[in-house]
């Protein structure tokens, strides 16, 4: 008997690669996650007894059992920035908000303009608090005409969820489908020929931050052109029990373009090399997303959105702080977190991530630094077990693909 296809999310589009106009294109800085160690037990991906058949080294990470590399993560990385990976993101959260008026509350709710979406597009786009600090980073895209999917981070699925709930505003209904739901990250150049490998010569990928669904082995997957790696990507989405049957499938697929199994070692240093922020880390309540040099995802020339006020009035005055990417001038240990920064032996900052990045082979990182220092090209000292090493502010991407 054929097996019934079935509809992740009810999407209400078409099948193929939309393409509208009026969608907003966005060098994404995908979904961010935040480690957290929560005094129950952390919870297990679909995907969770593959990882361990691997060889998988696991740990807890905000509220789930991931793994963190199988062979390297350099290994991991290379793969990606020449090859293709593939990450499990099942652990990530996924609403629905559907009814009339959603696009309307979406918009008074999010930083981002939901108005230039259109069905099949996505936008990167922020959560706030009254104060604009950051709740969540998040993707939100447009599946149906009153029908929007959002993704966001692992460790504030549920506290995203909760809070949307208290403003919500009837007939608006939000839907927490995480649970059914896991998902990939199929990142690399080489992501066209695996593509096509999985889905069919005459199949074509979505366009960049796009949205569409489209069949896999007699049931319906999405796809959306997205990725936190800075390398060309796509993000699938399927049901909890197909998960097995993709991730395998996919491997299997992308043997002859190199494809290896990527945990968050590497995922962390992909992003790290491209500037993508961390929520929890480079992102906060404390923090908003224009002293984050994120400003571009947010629209003040809408006339109302949750925490506007205090965004208008960080954009009249200016940021106290910026983030900014710096390089480590010499070999030595990497950066990481919480080290202090300093100018001419002031402190004037703390750097928020840091790494040894495996396509430069030297330490980078970002930091909060006073503004009137946070300026490209200027020299600062990152304090590491208690010695300075100099470093140097840089321009956004730190890693920046050589011509070919």
């Amino acid at each position: 008997m054929p097996q019934r296809k079935v509809h992740p999310f009810g999407f209400q589009g078409r099948g193929g690669s939309p393409n509208r106009p009026g969608a907003i294109e966005v060098n994404r800085p995908y979904l961010c996650y935040v480690a957290r160690v929560t005094e129950t037990a952390p919870q297990r991906t679909p995907l969770y007894d593959e990882h361990v058949r691997l060889g998988a080294k696991m740990i807890p990470f905000a509220g789930w059992l991931m793994p963190v590399q199988y062979t390297s993560i350099v290994e991991e990385h290379q793969a990606v920035r020449n090859n293709v990976g593939i990450f499990d993101i099942s652990h990530m959260g996924q609403l629905v908000v559907e009814a009339a008026g959603a696009r309307e509350w979406l918009n008074a709710t999010l930083t981002n303009n939901i108005d230039k979406l259109a069905v099949g597009m996505g936008q990167y786009t922020f959560l706030l608090n009254a104060q604009g600090g950051t709740i969540d980073d998040l993707i939100v895209y447009q599946i149906g005409d009153q029908k929007f999917l959002l993704v966001v981070n692992a460790a504030r699925t549920e506290d995203d969820f909760a809070w949307l709930q208290k403003h919500l505003c009837a007939p608006i209904q939000i839907e927490n489908r995480s649970a059914d739901f896991g998902g990939v990250a199929i990142q690399g150049p080489r992501l066209l020929e695996l593509f096509h490998a999985l889905f069919g010569k005459d199949i074509q990928p979505p366009p960049r931050n796009a949205i569409a669904e489209l069949p896999f082995d007699r049931t319906n997957v999405f796809v959306a052109r997205t990725g936190y790696t800075g390398e060309d990507g796509i993000e699938v989405f399927f049901r909890a029990t197909d998960a097995v049957k993709f991730w395998n499938a996919t491997l299997e697929k992308g043997k002859p373009f190199g494809i290896k199994p990527c945990g968050l070692g590497a995922r962390d240093t992909l992003r790290l090399e491209m500037c993508y922020p961390l929520n929890g880390s480079d992102l906060s309540p404390e923090r908003n997303p224009i002293e984050a040099g994120l400003g571009t995802f947010v629209d003040l020339t809408k006339p109302d959105f949750i925490g506007r006020d205090a965004l208008l009035k960080t954009k009249e005055i200016g940021s106290r702080e910026k983030l900014v990417p710096f390089r480590m001038k010499e070999k030595g240990p990497p950066p990481r977190p919480h080290y202090a920064v300093f100018h001419n032996g002031e402190r004037v900052g703390e750097v928020t991530s840091g790494t040894l990045s495996p396509s430069l082979n030297y330490g980078v990182g970002m930091a909060y630094i006073d503004a009137a220092h946070a300026k490209i090209g200027a020299e600062i000292d990152i304090e590491i077990r208690g010695q300075k090493f100099p470093a140097v502010i840089e321009k956004k991407p730190l890693y920046k693909k050589s011509a070919s």
